[in-house]
């Protein structure tokens, strides 16, 4: 089952205030729905909703279930109304149409999941952020029992700090700088994985003794100065994620993506200039892009890139000293548009990593992170 391994390790239910947005139901949403393998709760909201994190509210009347992310594949789906008129999704006999006749089959352990986590689950336990000042101040690798400056399973491993005996360390490298577009800080770095060792000493930092490690997992070639921390530190989250808006505007960016391509989709993850003092996991934002501006002078509308370089300079030259436009051309500046929605789902200091769970374009680093 695709599911199985994210019903095993996660369970994901959503939580919404009282006074949630009014549902509407999509005008071709089918009046029955049969529960899929391979489905997920977003998925079926989706049927339903063009705001699927409202999906919750959907299954207020249901009292056949506690749990409403507990449903399963040959579950039959029926949309009702409420006596004040708002929508509910309830759950029928359970059947699976396998032929002609129903056949009732029993529940086993894959329930459809909130979300496909296991798309999730890579970046849930590798990925980390991490700031400059943290990681001078993490235990690193000296160098190993062997002369060798890529070392692999079967090494044992030299390390300057002090660690906790048969304690299971995370061995990191550092990795990309996360850049703010706008104040050109480097919020963090990127933490990239590259194995898993276990201290069998302890070492003595102040008296020159180092600590020793063995390899347990490799990702890749450990080198000298890829640093240690505790192989837990940055892998719990909770085990309910409360989808919500935010109660306050929202302004950020996509700085960068998981997967370090230039465009990605539903179900990628993405990197945000937004905190822990702006974002909590579960926050739903919206993507929004800049619309191209547009030149409108003595040869009509054009888009920047096909106006002639006297008109960017121009432009540009408005734009430094805080001039609109001049007599022979103005410059339109466009609005943002909503290209598809993310869920902030790991948040650190300065910056957080969001699912992207909705697109009507591919999203792109550069792209907005908010709401208004």
């Amino acid at each position: 089952m695709r599911y199985s391994l994210v019903a095993a390790l996660l369970a994901i239910s959503c939580a919404f205030p009282a006074a949630a947005d009014v549902l509407t139901i999509k005008k071709d949403a089918p009046k029955q729905y049969i529960v899929k393998k391979g489905d997920t709760l977003w998925d079926i909201s989706g049927v339903y909703l063009d705001q699927p994190w409202q999906w919750p509210d959907l299954w207020q009347m249901n009292p056949q279930i506690a749990n409403p992310h507990l449903i399963y594949p040959g579950d039959a789906l029926s949309l009702i109304y409420d006596k004040d008129g708002n929508p509910r999704l309830v759950k029928n006999a359970r059947y699976k149409k396998l032929s002609p006749e129903g056949r009732i089959t029993p529940k086993g352990k894959q329930a459809v999941p909130t979300l496909p986590l296991e798309l999730l689950r890579p970046y849930l336990t590798y990925q980390q952020a991490i700031s400059t000042d943290g990681i001078a101040e993490q235990p690193y690798v000296l160098g190993a029992s062997v002369n060798t400056k890529m070392n692999t399973m079967g090494h044992v491993l030299y390390v300057k700090g002090d660690l906790h005996l048969n304690e299971a360390y995370g061995v990191y490298r550092q990795g990309d700088k996360l850049v703010d577009p706008e104040s050109k800080d480097v919020l963090a770095h990127k933490a990239e994985l590259v194995a898993i060792v276990r201290a069998f000493r302890s070492g003595d930092v102040a008296n020159g003794v180092p600590a020793s490690v063995k390899v347990e997992l490799v990702k890749q070639e450990i080198k000298p100065h890829d640093f240690l921390m505790p192989a837990m530190e940055g892998q719990m989250l909770p085990a309910y994620f409360t989808m919500k808006r935010p109660d306050t505007t929202m302004n950020g960016t996509i700085i960068a993506s998981a997967n370090e391509l230039r465009e990605f989709s539903t179900m990628d993850i993405v990197v945000l200039n937004l905190g822990a003092d702006k974002v909590e996991p579960g926050f739903v934002l919206d993507i929004q892009r800049q619309s191209p501006e547009v030149f409108d002078g003595r040869e009509g509308p054009r888009y920047r890139e096909d106006s002639s370089s006297l008109e960017k300079l121009i432009s540009d030259t408005n734009e430094f000293f805080g001039i609109e436009s001049d007599q022979d051309s103005n410059v339109w500046h466009m609005p943002k548009e909503k290209v598809g929605e993310l869920m902030v789902f790991k948040v650190y200091d300065n910056v957080s990593y969001a699912l992207i769970v909705k697109n009507q374009h591919p999203i792109r680093v550069g792209d907005y992170a908010v709401l208004n």
